[in-house]
């Protein structure tokens, strides 16, 4: 079984990740560029040279990391523009790839029922739901030069969220009776009663409508990602079923 769980998240990772790189270049890439403008001063049609905002721009896992430093956090290193940023980009997208496909096939191996790449999807669906639409409506992803709360704050948060829509969703779909249908609706809607951390103030350098845009563009393409990785597990999962 472990094996059957290792070859299928390392295939799935893989091929989710490069394909999900390219998509990046057409989605949330050119946004970012153009934030960039905006966060170091230059006029919007002079790029400028920019180090270390495009990581911290974009997450595919959480939105709270989608964040900039907030005021009084240093920057950290991050790869230079060009042909360096897409390789670690890829990378990056690779490794997630590859961790969103491990958490999957647990549990496909844990749920007991089977997976062939349809149902997959549905499970992708959930993964999102999860780690990136829920989490979303408290903390937005945004672009670099966007005011944001306390970084250890936000992550605590994000934590917080995933787990209780993770166990809502479970005791939802998993258990019957209407006990556990409305005490998972209620662990899903308890992070947001309780509330994100949010700035001190509201603003930024770059203007409203890209970070608008870079919200949405994220989402959707996170989505794409977790489907791509949903359908890429459960198809491999029922191939290397004889293996397990």
């Amino acid at each position: 079984m472990f094996r059957r769980i290792f070859f299928t998240a390392i295939v799935a990772g893989l091929l989710g990740g490069m394909g999900i790189s390219v998509v990046h270049e057409f989605t949330t890439t050119p946004i970012i560029l153009h934030a960039e403008r905006f966060e170091d001063g230059a006029p919007p049609e002079k790029p400028a040279h920019h180090h270390g905002a495009y990581d911290r721009g974009i997450s595919l896992v959480s939105p709270a990391l989608a964040h900039g430093p907030a005021e009084g956090e240093s920057a950290t290193w991050a790869p230079g523009a060009g042909l360096e940023r897409t390789l670690f980009t890829t990378l990056a997208n690779i490794l997630t790839g590859i961790g969103f496909a491990l958490i999957l096939t647990a549990c496909f191996a844990l749920s007991g029922r089977p997976v062939d790449g349809q149902t997959g999807v549905l499970w992708g669906l959930a993964g999102f739901g999860i780690a990136s639409l829920a989490p979303a409506l408290g903390l937005p992803p945004e672009v670099p030069g966007s005011m944001a709360a306390d970084l250890v704050s936000r992550q605590t948060w994000w934590f917080v969220c995933v787990v209780a829509t993770a166990a809502g969703l479970w005791a939802m779909v998993f258990r019957s009776g209407a006990k556990w249908t409305i005490g998972g609706m209620a662990l899903i809607a308890l992070p947001h009663l309780i509330g994100a951390p949010q700035p001190d103030s509201v603003g930024g350098s770059v203007p409203p409508e890209i970070a608008a845009h870079f919200a949405a563009a994220s989402l959707v393409t996170a989505a794409i990602f977790w489907c791509a990785i949903g359908w890429l597990s459960g198809t491999f999962w029922k191939r290397f079923a004889s293996q397990g």
